[in-house]
């Protein structure tokens, strides 16, 4: 994958999500063609992890973005397939250690600063997209950092760094 694909790619997770989609699903839509998915089938099968899955403030979307896109680049598809389920897993663990890494969590809750009371009162209600709430949120960051993380992984892929 050159860097004008990356770029390409990791600007369309972030318009994604300024037009109101959720973290996962602007990166899973962001590279779903590369794996036969069009962009609704990506948006609606990602729709469900927002705001930390259901909006429960748990694993971020954006992060669950990058699982869901290693699972359809290099998942098995054999049930008794341990070894193809360990080279999952390995990827997965790379990738998210990466994003923690640069986002010092994996969690929603404590990427927005959430605590206690607030994070137990999470309510199934979509908050609703106004410019302040992209100003207050570092979404839209976490989206890029997701969306680049996966590019760069499938850039070494292709050159033969797994």
């Amino acid at each position: 994958m050159a860097n004008q694909e990356i770029d390409k790619r990791v600007e369309r997770a972030v318009e994604n999500f300024m037009a109101g989609y959720g973290c996962c699903q602007s990166v899973v839509a962001a590279f779903a063609d590369l794996y036969g998915l069009d962009d609704t089938l990506a948006k609606k099968v990602a729709a469900g992890f927002g705001g930390g899955v259901g909006r429960l403030r748990m694993m971020c979307g954006a992060v669950s973005g990058i699982v869901m896109l290693i699972g359809l680049d290099c998942g098995q598809t054999e049930g008794g397939d341990r070894e193809g389920k360990s080279a999952c897993y390995k990827v997965v663990q790379e990738l998210l250690a990466q994003s923690k890494q640069e986002n010092g969590s994996l969690i929603c809750a404590e990427i927005l600063g959430i605590q206690g009371y607030q994070k137990a009162v999470c309510s199934f209600v979509a908050s609703e997209r106004t410019a302040d709430y992209y100003k207050s949120r570092p979404c839209a960051a976490k989206v890029e950092s997701a969306a680049r993380i996966f590019a760069e992984y499938l850039k070494k892929k292709a050159n033969g760094n797994d």
